[in-house]
């Protein structure tokens, strides 16, 4: 019923957006019906996975924490800087592989500056008109209003019209090296799945490949196959659209409640709650609030080793490395 009801208030926009589908251009009907079920599969795939008691105890807390006013006037900024470490730059994957950190900041702002130019676009929010019949003027409108004029062979008219393959050779850029590691990688080959871990990297291959070929038709091939090659992106988009609430991509949206989590950690910090130490060594593992709320969200889950909380990731390879030589090597001896 939610997911229902968002995509209906999405067509409702989509037609008040384009001043009652004037500004809407039917040859983008496809792209628009893939947008409306995208809404639905996202908000109906969110509804479900909050509703598990384990996912619904961390979204609450940090919603939470988020919303707080008291955390707010202690730490003004926290959000903001929470949201731009965690969602825009996602420095924790630096900690990991500064290559992977690179290619998956290129996707990222790729995909990203593709959506912000292709859904408006698509829902007939912006438009672009020429502003004389001879001239290289256009004046851009967003909801029939006029925003700004431009020149299209200036630099930021050059920007406009080409921001498309910009954001195309960012995600091939950060695509081509995942395709890479997940072929060279041994560590990465021995636990992957086609339609979980390659089917998305093929996807967004697939749109940006043929969405540069577009523009490669119509500058140096004077048109030729572009009819076939529009066709062809198009399917790649739809596609892309309705597997992305079912598939790997879901993590998009998943991310944001990371923040939340992320903020009631540090929230927990600043009000100065002690921090737990390591049962095994004594380090000081997070604040008691945090270790407890993982204990509890294990405990829903039906993990019967909600103690493991109180150790620290050393400690932890330690204790395993340890039962795995006494449980198994034991045999082969």
């Amino acid at each position: 019923m939610i997911a229902t009801a968002l995509s209906l208030l999405l067509v409702v926009a989509i037609v008040l957006g384009s001043r009652g589908l004037r500004d809407f251009d039917s040859a983008l009907i496809p792209y628009a019906v893939a947008t409306v079920f995208l809404a639905w599969g996202v908000a109906y795939r969110y509804v479900v996975w909050i509703s598990a008691p384990a996912a619904e105890r961390l979204f609450r807390r940090g919603l939470g924490t988020a919303f707080s006013w008291q955390n707010f006037r202690r730490t003004p900024t926290a959000l903001l800087r929470m949201g731009a470490t965690y969602l825009g730059f996602q420095r924790f994957l630096g900690a990991r592989s500064h290559a992977r950190w690179v290619a998956h900041q290129a996707i990222f702002w790729g995909c990203l500056l593709a959506v912000v130019i292709t859904f408006p676009l698509t829902w007939g929010w912006f438009t672009f008109t020429a502003d004389s019949a001879t001239g290289p003027g256009y004046v851009m409108r967003i909801w029939g209003f006029k925003i700004l004029g431009f020149s299209s062979s200036s630099p930021f008219g050059w920007a406009m019209f080409h921001g498309l393959d910009l954001a195309a050779v960012l995600v091939i850029g950060g695509v081509g090296y995942f395709l890479w590691r997940r072929t060279r990688d041994r560590a990465t080959t021995t636990g992957q799945r086609f339609g979980y871990d390659f089917l998305p990297l093929l996807a967004l291959l697939t749109v940006s490949v043929t969405g540069l070929l577009l523009t490669f038709s119509e500058i140096s091939l004077h048109g030729a196959g572009y009819e076939f090659l529009a066709v062809a992106h198009m399917i790649s988009v739809v596609f892309t659209l309705v597997y992305l609430p079912f598939g790997k991509f879901f993590h998009i949206v998943q991310r944001p409640a990371a923040v939340g989590m992320q903020l009631f950690k540090y929230s927990s910090r600043a009000e100065g709650e002690e921090l737990f130490a390591c049962r095994r060594c004594g380090e000081p593992i997070d604040t008691a609030p945090y270790v407890e709320n993982l204990r509890a969200t294990m405990r829903d889950l039906k993990l019967d080793f909600d103690q493991w909380a109180e150790y620290c990731p050393r400690c932890k390879r330690v204790l395993r490395g340890g039962a795995y030589l006494q449980n198994v090597k034991r045999g082969f001896r």
